[in-house]
């Protein structure tokens, strides 16, 4: 009896070990390590900062840009910045800036487009003291290439006069300014 109450002993013990085996055998590191990645939700903001300030340097150590806001957030999923009452002072290594102010902004992953949105004021004042002041509703700001654009109406104080249009095309390095489309002028006779 002894030895038979051993080898059922011996039996469970084996069958308890193969299907502790077999449990393990199925149950591999792999299945923890292939877990779905959570879904990102679009707006879900990963960082933020508060009265927000950045300078940017050219490589020769002038000040390319200076930017302050007053609030900054960065969407996690699409990797793209929101910007809240952005002013930047786009300096091209001179002396006299472009000023550039907007209700908001976006700015995409890399930082080398910004689109201005609401209320866009571009001015700038030159060596001999004339204001240059241009207003639209919307424009795309390419800061490294000293580029800016917009489709939307656009407003020109400066030089005397007003001239309007529909879109433009402003290289800011060289104060150069194409308009697109429907353009009007209208100047002060001296």
């Amino acid at each position: 009896m002894p030895n038979r109450k051993l080898l059922t002993l011996a039996i469970a013990v084996s069958l308890v070990a193969l299907l502790v085996a077999v449990g393990y055998w199925n149950v591999s590191p792999e299945r923890f390590l292939d877990n779905p990645k959570a879904s990102v939700d679009a707006a879900t903001i990963d960082y933020y900062a508060v009265n927000a300030h950045t300078v940017q340097y050219l490589p020769d150590g002038k000040m390319q840009y200076e930017m302050t806001a007053d609030r900054v957030e960065h969407l996690k999923a699409s990797e793209i910045t929101h910007v809240t009452k952005p002013v930047m002072d786009i300096y091209r290594g001179t002396t006299f800036p472009w000023h550039v102010v907007s209700e908001r902004a976006e700015v995409n992953p890399d930082g080398t487009q910004v689109e201005l949105i609401d209320a866009v004021r571009l001015n700038r004042t030159d060596q001999q003291n004339r204001a240059t002041v241009i207003t639209t509703s919307r424009a795309m700001v390419f800061p490294q290439k000293q580029y800016a654009e917009t489709d939307q109406d656009v407003r020109i104080d400066g030089a005397g006069g007003v001239t309007t249009a529909k879109g433009m095309k402003a290289y800011l390095n060289d104060s150069k300014i194409h308009l697109l489309s429907t353009v009007r002028g209208q100047y002060e006779a001296r």
